[in-house]
């Protein structure tokens, strides 16, 4: 019967996977190591690998030299995070909120929306505006539509200019492009691939100041571990892929 198998776990059961092992809380911005699979903060983790090269857990060697091209955004993990730890995800906004007004730097795209949706749900229910099903029913179908076609344009923008330092390859076109920090690598190889009709993306690296850019790193984790305190836009380079001993 459902009631059979229906079974309560305690949060504290399961906190020793949805903990960092570094700082001994909650997952934010969870990351992983594509080596072994363990998940840190993002924060923690890029902070650990500046002076080391293995993974606190296991001491793993993720990479000799760039063990931070070899770790990626773990959105699933964060998501399960988020839904088992009541307010945990309202308050890391909140923390993010203050910290961009102290440094009187202008709010990010994702964290202001969230303020923004927050905002009118708290206001609609203040004002004591009561809507009926069907209403409720057609906007949430007109705003999921909305969403459908967003296209990631209300995220965080980060903006680029690709260069190319290969004689073998022609440059673009049109090489300084605007898209979501949540873009990784890896559709900066396939926008280069498609643009220049090469047989496949794998053919390319991506070079941030000098240094080859893991497939999976998000633009804003570019931004933060590579182009910090420096103008816009994010310079990148690609070249023909090199095989490295």
């Amino acid at each position: 019967t459902p009631k059979m198998l229906t079974r309560k776990i305690k949060l504290w059961d399961i906190n020793a996977h949805i903990t960092c092992r570094l700082c001994n809380g909650y997952l934010i911005d969870a990351t992983t190591v594509t080596e072994c699979l363990h998940t840190f903060c993002r924060s923690c983790l890029v902070k650990y690998l500046e002076e080391n090269n293995t993974c606190p857990t296991c001491r793993i060697v993720i990479h000799q030299s760039h063990p931070l091209q070899y770790i990626g955004h773990d959105r699933t993990m964060q998501d399960i995070v988020y839904k088992l730890v009541p307010g945990l995800q309202e308050a890391e906004m909140k923390k993010q909120r203050e910290f961009y007004h102290k440094l009187g730097m202008e709010v990010p795209g994702d964290v202001k929306g969230e303020t923004c949706s927050t905002k009118q749900h708290l206001d609609s229910h203040r004002n004591g505006e009561m809507k009926t099903d069907e209403n409720s029913n057609k906007e949430t179908s007109e705003e999921k539509q909305e969403e459908d076609n967003d296209y990631h344009r209300s995220d965080e923008q980060v903006s680029i200019c690709l260069e190319c330092n290969s004689s073998k390859l022609r440059g673009l076109k049109r090489k300084w492009i605007r898209c979501s920090a949540q873009a990784t690598v890896l559709h900066l190889k396939k926008f280069i691939a498609k643009k220049l009709n090469l047989s496949s993306f794998n053919e390319l690296d991506i070079l941030c100041n000098e240094e080859i850019l893991g497939k999976d790193h998000t633009l804003k984790f570019v931004v933060v571990t590579r182009w910090r305190f420096k103008k816009a836009p994010l310079l990148l380079h690609y070249r023909p892929k090199m095989d490295l001993l």
